[in-house]
This record gives structure tokens, sequence and C-alpha cells, in this order.
């Protein structure tokens, strides 16, 4: 796993091999990355990101100097990784890592971002209750930007607030704001 740009680009991280992640591809990241680089301003932007695995988007986010950073996965070794991670990049003072399911901590979230990413097991049966949350909840801040990672065989374009999808390969990224 490599940080593709930003202050950290080219710094390289190997996440121990039992974690159950699934990282998003280097091409995935970069279109998504030349995506949101039209759209925000990285350095005023609070990013949530979701479903962290390995924390391979988080790291980018830092790197291209975001203003805070929150990251929630319910695996133990990831969440440590991450922290771990974080801890060599220099970056905790402005990263917060969560431990806890998704979608027992959205509603306790007591801030709202500007990007929220999510990268959820493809099979994950209700993908669908991310979106709903986070806007039930106002997690997104007016003119945020919210992006999920998903398998072909799923479809959120009947979701509210649902702007489009992108397609990579086998990554997909559906669009909200």
């Amino acid at each position: 796993m490599r940080i593709i740009s930003g202050k950290y680009k080219g710094r390289r991280f190997t996440a121990p091999k039992k974690l159950p992640v699934r990282p998003t591809t280097d091409r995935a990241k970069e279109a998504l990355f030349n995506i949101l680089s039209n759209q925000v301003d990285f350095s005023t932007s609070s990013v949530l990101d979701l479903f962290s695995g390995t924390g391979n988007m988080l790291y980018e986010f830092l790197s291209r100097d975001v203003k805070n950073a929150v990251a929630i996965d319910k695996n133990y070794g990831c969440t440590g990784f991450i922290k771990q991670t974080v801890k060599e990049l220099g970056e905790e003072e402005k990263t917060t890592i969560l431990l806890g399911d998704v979608f027992s901590k959205l509603p306790k979230l007591k801030q709202s971002f500007d990007i929220i990413f999510a990268d959820p097991p493809y099979d994950l049966k209700n993908i669908a209750q991310i979106p709903e949350l986070v806007f039930e909840h106002h997690l997104l801040n007016e003119d945020g930007i919210m992006i999920i990672e998903h398998g072909k065989q799923t479809d959120l374009s009947h979701l509210t607030h649902f702007k489009e999808m992108r397609n990579y390969g086998n990554v997909n990224f559906s669009i909200f704001q």
C-alpha cells in the first residue's frame, strides 16, 4: 500500500496479512482524488472515513493536509494498525480513530464533515443505510460530498441525495451531495 499524492507521496505501508481488508486500488484512488481535487479545499476539510480497514484512504486525506479526520472500523487489528501508522506520520493531533460498528457509531457523532468516504464490504446487505444515517443525522456539511465505494452488483442511484456513480474496473464510487 502506498500514498499516491500529497506531502507523504510515495510512502509505503505494509498492513498485517491477517486483517480482513480489501484496499482501494491505486487507479481508483487516483481517479477519486482527481474528482475531489476539483470540488474541495482539503486544507479546510474535515473527513470521516467509514469502514477504514488499513486506513489506506485516511492516509491519502492526511497527506493532502485535511483539517481533521475521524476513522471508524470494527476490527481491533485494523484500528491498531491505523493508530500506529497515524503516529508514524505524526498526524495524531488531527486524527480520531474509533473502534466500533459504523451503524451504531454514526448516530453518536457530534461533528459534521465536509467529506465522508465509506468502503464497506462489497457484500454488505445494508449499504443503503449508510447515506440514510448520514443525512438523517446531518453528518455531511452543506456543500459536502459523500463517496461510497462498492461492487458492480450494488445500485444506490435510487437514494435521496445521490448525484452520480463512477466506475473504475471492479471499483465503483457512488457520490452523494
